[in-house]
């Protein structure tokens, strides 16, 4: 009973925080912070494009605004590339910096840049460990996007690569890909 009771607490604080208005005092002023959790999707490409044709992914963003244009975000997440016929999927931990720089009241420009760990070796056959070892690449990432109420529709080029390489091969990749947030003030 007690378990159930602090489920149903804590069911009703996420209802909450999903279902109330954001009511703000007149005279409090609005916080710069804003928090959003997102999901994406996209086609592959580069070495990539051989093992997997497309990712799916979800990250949150921490965003702050520095002005009513100009905004710094912080995004982290998973993406899961899927697996063509004979090659297992791989994932991955991105984590990024950047800043959206807003034209008008709506649209914006983006960029971020950090570092994607891979969790599972690249080019893997599926039941098998044989694959280009793991590793660490650095991102790079701009992209496009439109804000609307708590919405927020990102459209991006995102690269993966790294110096290191594999029988004299890089396993660079990258993908095209569409992200969907749901924001929330803090």
């Amino acid at each position: 009973m007690k378990n159930l009771s602090k489920f149903v607490v804590a069911a009703t604080f996420i209802a909450a925080a999903f279902f109330t208005p954001g009511v703000k005092a007149q005279t409090a002023p609005a916080s710069p912070f804003r928090f959003d959790v997102g999901a994406e999707s996209g086609i592959t490409n580069g070495a990539m494009h051989y093992t997997s044709s497309s990712y799916i992914g979800l990250t949150a963003r921490l965003q702050y605004s520095l002005s009513q244009n100009f905004a710094l975000t912080l995004t982290s997440g998973y993406y899961e590339f899927l697996a063509r016929s004979t090659y297992a999927s791989m994932g991955m931990i991105p984590v990024k910096v950047g800043f959206k720089y807003f034209v008008g009241q709506h649209f914006y420009f983006s960029g971020e840049a950090g570092a994607g760990f891979e969790l599972s070796d690249f080019h893997a056959y599926k039941n098998s460990s044989f694959g280009i070892p793991k590793s660490t690449k650095l991102i790079w990432s701009p992209g496009v996007g439109y804000t609307f109420k708590s919405w927020d529709f990102g459209l991006r080029y995102e690269n993966f690569s790294s110096r290191k390489t594999f029988i004299g091969e890089r396993n660079n990749y990258g993908f095209v890909g569409l992200r969907v947030a749901h924001s929330f003030g803090l």
